[in-house]
Formats: structure tokens, sequence, C-alpha cells
């Protein structure tokens, strides 16, 4: 079994879902008291929080790569960045170790083309739903993104920092991101990433008829994957 390396705290609330779906995703594959071999780097969220609102994602890049760096040192075979947004210094990360990173909108668009989307919602922070670095990635396969207007893109972004990000579900919350999916599959959505590892704790596929690509248990589903790769 590979050493997974997890680059997390990114809120440390969705940290703890990638722990838990990873080691169960282990035990489910190899059953007894098989758990997953890992090493978790958890930095500051106020940091990188801070450094994301001025848009220096030059030093939030410093950031990562050092935790990538110490993960390839305590032994990890490969890297996981235990968050969709800093996914943007992606890049650098994979510059800075020898150990390949498995990227969250690679393995999202696996999952995608496996249940036949070609048009997608996603919902994520501003920076996931405005910025280029993750939509791109799924352009590149083929697959059309769709994004809220500016006040639900403010709406789902206010609710993941100042609510999922401190371990609040507000019922409210829901309805309005429910509402927001319900506009983007009236305007062709096949079906409806979860682009922020923190709005699984919010909503489910039990909360609508369309289909909700989390993209926590995706990435975590891939890792176990990779880690169980011969």
């Amino acid at each position: 079994m590979k050493t997974i390396g997890i680059i997390g705290g990114m809120s440390w609330e969705s940290s703890v879902s990638y722990y838990q779906q990873i080691n169960r995703g282990v035990a489910a594959a190899l059953g007894g008291l098989h758990s997953a071999k890992l090493v978790l780097y958890s930095v500051d969220f106020a940091e990188i929080e801070a450094l994301q609102r001025l848009g220096d994602w030059q030093k939030s890049a410093e950031l990562l790569t050092k935790a990538a760096v110490a993960l390839q040192s305590a032994g990890a075979d490969f890297v996981v960045i235990a968050t969709n947004t800093m996914h943007k210094v992606a890049a650098q990360v994979i510059e800075a170790v020898t150990i390949p990173l498995l990227h969250i909108a690679d393995a999202t668009a696996d999952a995608l083309l496996k249940s036949g989307i070609s048009c997608v919602g996603l919902l994520g922070t501003r920076f996931t739903m405005e910025q280029a670095f993750y939509k791109e990635r799924l352009e590149a396969r083929g697959i059309r993104v769709l994004v809220p207007d500016d006040a639900g893109r403010a709406m789902v972004d206010r609710v993941i920092y100042q609510e999922l990000c401190l371990g609040k579900v507000e019922s409210l919350s829901r309805r309005r991101y429910l509402e927001v999916i319900d506009r983007l599959a009236s305007e062709g959505a096949q079906g409806v990433i979860l682009g922020c590892t923190e709005i699984g704790l919010l909503i489910s596929d039990r909360d609508t008829k369309v289909p909700l690509f989390d993209t926590t248990e995706i990435h975590a589903k891939a890792a176990v994957a990779k880690a169980l790769e011969s």
C-alpha cells in the first residue's frame, strides 16, 4: 500500500471527512483491521484565507510547497491537496516535489465523464467559480461548466467562509444553495459539482433530484485507488 500525503486544514472540517473516507475506503477494499497509510500536514487556514483575500497566491504557493516537501520527506508516495481552491497553486506544488500530485479536478472530470455528464454546474469559493484554473481543467476534457450569477456566487462563497468552514450548518443556507442548484439545472446543468470540500456538510443527493458530485468523496476515492495500485 502506498502512503498518502495530505495537505489539509483548509478547513480542518473537510480534512476530517477526507481522513474518514480514505480510511473507510481502504478498510472496505482490504477488510479486517486495515486502514490507510498516510501523512497529514495541516496548515493554519487563517493564514491561507488572509492570503486569498489579498490575492497573494505566490505566498500561498510557498506555504503549500513547504507542506508538500515535508510530506515527501516523511515518506508520502503522492500528494493530495484537500481543498479545491488551493489547486490554483497546484503547478507550483508539482514543481517542488518528485512525487505525483493527485489533482482534484482531474478526479472530478473522470467521475463526470463516467456518469455521462457533458454540462455541469460548479459551486465553490468565488476563486474556484470565477477563475480559470479549475474550470479550464474540466473544459479541456470536453465538459461545459456553468456557474451561478453574481448574487448566487456571493452567497455560495459567503456560506463557505462564514458558516461551513466554522462548522455551522444552517437550514436557510441549504435552501438557498438548492435554489441556486435548481437555476443551474434550468440552464442545462446535468449535474452539479460541490466544488468546495465543505459543501458536502450542507447538502447531499438526498436534497435534490439533480446529481451532485461531492469533490471530497471523489478525491478521497481516487486517493484510495491510487494507494492500492499494485
